[in-house]
């Protein structure tokens, strides 16, 4: 296949390309900045039209595009760019797919569990509602320009990606490395979580899968309170996790985004993935850590 990437510099899209290449398929990375070879195509999201006879030689289109969430504080400028960074990227792509005379066969777009908002203890498939607050909006926007594309759509709903390259444990694994880390909040919030080798691995079995759409939750069949994970990740680094962070002092520290992305609770099952006889490397808790301190 040849697929074509937005967001490929990225965390996941690093992976996505390493996996595809390893299955002898033929990722094309869009970049914001002239393109270096036949393994990329240069674009303006939201200034510039992407030309639809690019759509006429690929297969499936893959679109993680968007500003990180783990910039904070968000000011109100660097949230509106979570939100510009998102849809104006989608609609190009959209825009190209719905313009070109033979459209890619697939377009999987970037979601997040954001959609669900604050759930305390509720068990999470994709058939629960939208929640509130700003992400649960970014990801049902994000989401409803996705669903305008003329080919099948797949919504992959992301949540905390773990990684040995850090990404969203980024800010936390060094103070747990150095024995000041400890549970956020009550830390009994639901994080729901994946490898990164899982992530990019059910993205392809996505695009593979014809009969796939819709919104799919991409996180490991083992769900984890925040202190689980913490005390998991201290255990395996040899590292104590007594110094719990109040509630009050992220809201101090964070701003909005403590509620919205660390003091949340997410209790995601993945009932659509699994369904389609996906299997993980990571399922459990210790599989991921091991991966991540490995």
């Amino acid at each position: 296949m040849r697929v074509l990437i937005s967001g490929a510099g990225g965390l996941v899209g690093t992976e996505l390309i390493k996996q595809l290449k390893a299955l002898g398929h033929e990722p094309i990375a869009l970049v914001r900045r002239e393109a270096a070879g036949d393994h990329e195509i240069s674009w303006k999201p939201g200034v510039e039209r992407l030309d639809p006879e690019i759509m006429e030689s690929i297969d499936a289109v893959v679109n993680l595009g968007g500003a990180t969430t783990g910039r904070i504080p968000w000011t109100k400028n660097y949230m509106q760019t979570l939100i510009s960074s998102r849809l104006d990227t989608t609609k190009t792509l959209v825009e190209a797919i719905n313009a070109s005379k033979n459209q890619p066969k697939v377009l999987v777009s970037g979601s997040a569990s954001g959609i669900y908002g604050d759930r305390g203890d509720e068990l999470l498939d994709e058939t629960a509602g939208k929640g509130e607050g700003f992400l649960s909006d970014l990801a049902s926007a994000w989401e409803a320009e996705a669903q305008k594309a003329n080919t099948r759509v797949v919504l992959a709903r992301t949540t905390l990606v773990m990684s040995k390259k850090l990404g969203a444990l980024g800010r936390l694994l060094p103070l747990i490395k150095a024995g000041i880390g400890g549970p956020l909040g009550s830390g009994n919030q639901w994080w729901a979580w994946i490898s990164l080798e899982d992530e990019a691995r059910a993205i392809i079995h996505l695009i593979d899968n014809d009969e796939t759409t819709g919104a799919y939750n991409l996180t490991a069949p083992e769900p984890a309170t925040c202190k689980e994970m913490v005390v998991a990740l201290g255990k395996a680094l040899k590292s104590p996790t007594f110094f719990r962070v109040p509630s009050w002092a992220m809201r101090l520290l964070v701003g909005v985004a403590a509620d919205e992305l660390l003091l949340c609770s997410q209790k995601m099952i993945a009932t659509k993935l699994l369904s389609t006889g996906f299997e993980f490397n990571h399922p459990t808790l210790k599989d991921a850590v091991d991966y991540v301190v490995s």
